[in-house]
């Protein structure tokens, strides 16, 4: 398995990747899958609108697309999030912005294990989960490591 982090266009950097990469991986397996190969692209606004008009055709911002070319139950793809949009999350959420990358990386993970979030029933049972994991990163000591 291999987790990469990519930074387009934006200063913003991830702190403790090492450990990040772990807890992605226990997400992963614990829905019974097995981690392949995840790039995850940190941008902006105006790249994220970009590809969310290009490969979704949606004209709207959003904190989190993911790409999914799973083989069988290895999951591998490509989640892109927009830096910007979880910046403002986290001030409308009165959150802070590491919890809010947590929960959008582990939102796109879950997208790759199966989820959807295109209905009321599948949302809440995607948001539980989301929730559930960015509650156990909290509580494993490691919430401390900082982002800026």
């Amino acid at each position: 398995m291999k987790i990469k982090f990519y930074y387009d266009k934006i200063k913003f950097r991830l702190r403790d990747t090492a450990t990040i990469k772990k807890f992605l991986d226990k997400v992963i397996r614990e829905e019974k899958l097995i981690p392949g190969d995840l790039n995850f692209i940190f941008t902006n606004d105006g790249e994220i609108l970009k590809i969310n008009n290009e490969f979704l055709g949606h004209n709207y911002f959003t904190d989190v697309i993911s790409f999914g070319e799973n083989l069988g139950d290895i999951i591998n793809g490509e989640i892109y999030i927009s830096i910007d949009t979880v910046r403002n999350n986290a001030m409308e959420f009165n959150t802070g912005i590491r919890e809010e990358v947590i929960r959008v990386m582990v939102h796109g993970v879950l997208h790759l294990c199966g989820y959807d979030d295109m209905n009321e029933k599948d949302r809440d049972a995607m948001m539980r989960r989301q929730e559930n994991m960015v509650v156990e990163f909290r509580r494993s000591g490691i919430w401390n490591s900082d982002t800026k």
